[in-house]
């Protein structure tokens, strides 16, 4: 159970912006879907501790994170969240493997067996075996995205937080690691809370979708009992696009997707 009731104000000397979100879901994989600067972003980091809110709380499976009447504010470490951002934030002068065991090391005694056991494992899953000495910048940007996700499940999360995880890839490898993080999930039995403003995100992984606008909740739509894409885009307030409501367009995108059989 994702439980978040939260209210905040980030400001400078130029402007002013109030968030006031609400949801609550069980759902496996949630999406905050909105234009950017509606507030998602603000959102993610409050759950992950690294914005305090003004007033509310917000409980994990259970657990609460934060609650301003109780006076309840864990600290990062102890909130057992993994957060893949935007740009991966990967250490440049890290190798792949440093980068995957970073929060399981200890300044005084390193990886632990078990850590190391951890990390051998998730890049085994993830297909990075053959780079866990290579550095960030000689990899791809799919293979950025591997690393940061798998750095994001090494500490075994109660939740994943993924900030635009697609924003930085090249459309033609965005439909691959959309299914690859449909099966972390599923791996992983691992409740996900995804931020985006692509539609195409919201409608390929989400099972819930909470739709922002101007720092507020103001919709939720059950993925799952959309009757079709076009019904989901119409709530969404996204028109159904030419490759869908076009047979060529159709035909098209489908010739044009990598792996399908001839």
């Amino acid at each position: 159970m994702i439980d978040v009731d939260i209210s905040l104000t980030v400001s400078d000397r130029t402007r002013r912006f109030d968030l006031s979100a609400r949801f609550s879901t069980e759902a496996g994989f949630a999406a905050l879907y909105g234009p950017s600067g509606s507030g998602k972003s603000l959102t993610l980091q409050a759950i992950a501790g690294l914005l305090q809110p003004t007033k509310g709380f917000i409980r994990i499976g259970g657990t609460t994170l934060f609650d301003s009447e109780s006076g309840i504010d864990l600290a990062p470490p102890a909130r057992r969240i993994g957060y893949l951002f935007q740009n991966y934030a990967l250490f440049p002068h890290l190798s792949v493997e440093d980068n995957v065991g970073f929060g399981l090391t200890s300044w005084r005694q390193g990886l632990s067996t078990e850590g190391r056991e951890r990390v051998q494992a998730l890049l085994a899953r993830f297909g990075l075996d053959h780079l866990a000495r290579s550095r960030p910048a000689t990899l791809s940007g799919g293979q950025q995205q591997r690393v940061a996700l798998a750095r994001a499940l090494a500490c075994e999360p109660d939740i994943l937080l993924l900030d635009e995880p697609f924003a930085a890839l090249n459309p033609l490898l965005r439909g691959e690691l959309r299914e690859e993080l449909a099966q972390v999930q599923r791996q992983w039995d691992i409740p996900v809370l995804m931020i985006t403003h692509d539609i195409e995100d919201v409608l390929h992984l989400a099972q819930v979708t909470f739709v922002y606008e101007h720092g507020q909740i103001v919709r939720e739509i059950d993925m799952l009992n959309g009757t079709e894409q076009a019904h989901v885009r119409e709530q969404l307030g996204v028109p159904a696009t030419a490759e869908e409501s076009d047979p060529l367009r159709r035909t098209l995108r489908r010739l044009l997707q990598f792996g399908r059989q001839a």
